[in-house]
């Protein structure tokens, strides 16, 4: 089966970002304040909470961001300095850490498969927003390379290495090493539409699988890194047994793909006092919660959708503290705005 034409895709992603001609569902001011906070004016995204580096993740959480904010060009500076700084390995996706203090800055040339992901999503995205067939023509290698290098079976189930070295397991235990925050379940449609040789649903629902398998743990929760094994996981090798700061995205990706909400309830379970927490999957007791508002709009949405009223006034608005948390509240805002906006008191306006 051959690859969709480009035009034909674009066609069917314009509407990804909500209909023609309609605002975006990011407002102006918030945006305003992200790239202020966080996007610097080379065009690369400041981790603020890890030492002001840059890595593959934040591009593509900018690039996405930037298409639903529908700001071209910022969009388009976030994208040169991808193209330029990170773009470097030879197999065509992103070195995942750039250091700004560093030379070369790139002080890590693996690549991180949801950073790649995102990039080459937001790329699509920008395609079909802007009719621009160049944007999802540098999309297509990436995805092509994903789909035929970092898919591999685990346990039965098509499974997603998250870097090209370094997970796929070794001779002392061939088990691949995961984590499950790198499904991003929305992004297997738009991937299934331009690459259809690659069974991506296939993919998707081994995310859903291994979530299944979380629940017949003490916690309920999968490991930030797991291993699959006999029809179940366990906590990874070398890896802290903790449900944290990585799986906190799960139920926002879950949310965003409109993905049954059945998933979700063991995230909603673990919230206590309307916030999900880091967790040790062994004993099942939270270690500390995860506070900040970006993270409280996780919990505060699974509950709305729970049909358990909106959610408080104070978390309908972006709420600029850390890049992760800004980010993943921005990703959850717009969603809400578009697809739920019962949950911000029915206004998409804050």
């Amino acid at each position: 089966m051959r690859p969709a034409p480009v035009l034909l895709l674009l066609g069917m992603l314009g509407g990804t970002v909500g209909p023609a001609g309609a605002a975006p569902a990011i407002q102006p001011e918030e945006w305003r304040s992200y790239v202020e906070a966080f996007i610097g004016p080379e065009g690369r995204v400041i981790d603020t909470g890890n030492g002001g580096i840059s890595h593959s993740e934040g591009q593509g959480y900018g690039l996405v961001l930037s298409v639903l904010a529908d700001d071209r060009p910022t969009f388009e500076r976030l994208w040169s300095f991808t193209a330029t700084e990170l773009m470097v390995r030879e197999d065509g996706l992103a070195a995942w850490r750039w250091e700004p203090d560093s030379q070369p800055h790139v002080t890590d040339t693996n690549n991180a498969t949801d950073g790649d992901m995102l990039i080459a999503y937001g790329l699509l995205l920008a395609g079909g927003a802007w009719d621009e067939p160049a944007y999802a023509e540098a999309a297509a290698p990436m995805i092509r390379t994903i789909g035929r290098t970092l898919l591999v079976t685990a346990d039965g189930l098509p499974v997603i290495l998250p870097g090209a070295e370094g997970f796929a397991g070794t001779e002392a235990d061939a088990r691949p090493v995961l984590n499950p925050s790198y499904w991003v379940y929305e992004v297997f449609p738009a991937f299934a539409r331009l690459d259809p040789v690659i069974d991506w649903a296939g993919v998707g629902a081994a995310g859903l699988e291994i979530l299944l398998r979380a629940r017949a743990t003490p916690s309920g929760l999968p490991a930030d890194w797991v291993q699959l094994e006999e029809g179940g996981l366990v906590p990874a090798r070398d890896f802290a047994p903790e449900f944290g700061y990585n799986g906190i995205r799960i139920p926002l990706y879950l949310m965003r793909a409109g993905i049954d909400a059945a998933h979700l309830e063991p995230f909603r379970a673990s919230a206590g006092d309307g916030a999900l927490a880091k967790v040790d999957v062994v004993s099942g007791e939270a270690i500390e919660p995860i506070g900040e508002p970006g993270y409280r709009l996780i919990a505060a949405a699974m509950d709305c959708l729970a049909g358990d009223g909106p959610v408080p006034g104070e978390l309908r608005t972006l709420a600029v503290t850390s890049y992760y948390a800004a980010t993943l509240q921005l990703l959850l805002l717009d969603h809400l705005r578009r697809h739920a906006p019962e949950c911000l008191d029915g206004g998409a306006g804050p």
